[in-house]
């Protein structure tokens, strides 16, 4: 589990000012705690951590030098998408059931058969893949969470999709899907290309 080092933050300073010194803000709630503790970390620790770690990653906050089991509930980006601002975490309490996020990751994209075909012999007809959910979103006890959601697409062919249902998230008896399960996580759509004539 990736350990984030992080410290309480004094509310005396102004989260933009914070932000200017190069520090990213955030907050830890939990059922156990009494309403939240406002937490600070360095730009470069978060932007290090983010790189293998995001919304709905399990893992270890170092506060101060207590060690907190969480939940990263939330990461929150400046209007150009390229700077963290703000990061959100729940503290996990062993036995209750919390609602987190599980990222698609998209395996053997290249793969994909793209069924060609001559149609009415004056059109070609290929697959593009589609992906129509980013993540999934659940409920589950701190020991069955999930962080990413595997989906192989390298034997689909033009026509078909995967639904939640069918991932194996979906499966598993320790986890209670909030996504619809009928709906479409990735699918291969028909693209029909003109095929210029020709003289005989």
């Amino acid at each position: 589990m990736n350990t984030l080092k992080a410290e309480k933050r004094n509310m005396q300073t102004k989260a933009k000012k914070l932000r200017r010194e190069g520090y990213v803000t955030g907050n830890v709630f939990g059922r156990e705690i009494e309403g939240s503790i406002p937490v600070q970390m360095t730009q470069k620790e978060a932007e290090k951590f983010l790189k293998a770690n995001g919304k709905g990653s399990q893992i270890m906050l170092d506060l101060d030098g207590e060690q907190m089991d969480v939940l990263v509930k939330e990461v929150d980006y400046d209007s150009m998408g390229s700077k963290v601002l703000e990061i959100d975490f729940q503290a996990l309490v062993s036995g209750e059931m919390v609602h987190s996020v599980a990222e698609v990751v998209i395996h053997n994209q290249s793969k994909v058969v793209t069924g060609v075909v001559e149609v009415l012999l004056d059109e070609i007809e290929s697959g593009v893949l589609q992906q129509q959910l980013e993540e999934v979103s659940y409920k589950a006890l701190p020991s069955a969470l999930v962080e990413k959601v595997i989906v192989d697409v390298g034997d689909l062919k033009v026509g078909e999709t995967i639904k939640v249902k069918d991932l194996d998230i979906a499966k598993d008896k320790d986890v209670k899907l909030i996504t619809d399960p009928e709906a479409d996580v990735a699918g291969v759509a028909a693209v029909h290309n003109d095929v210029p004539e020709t003289d005989e």
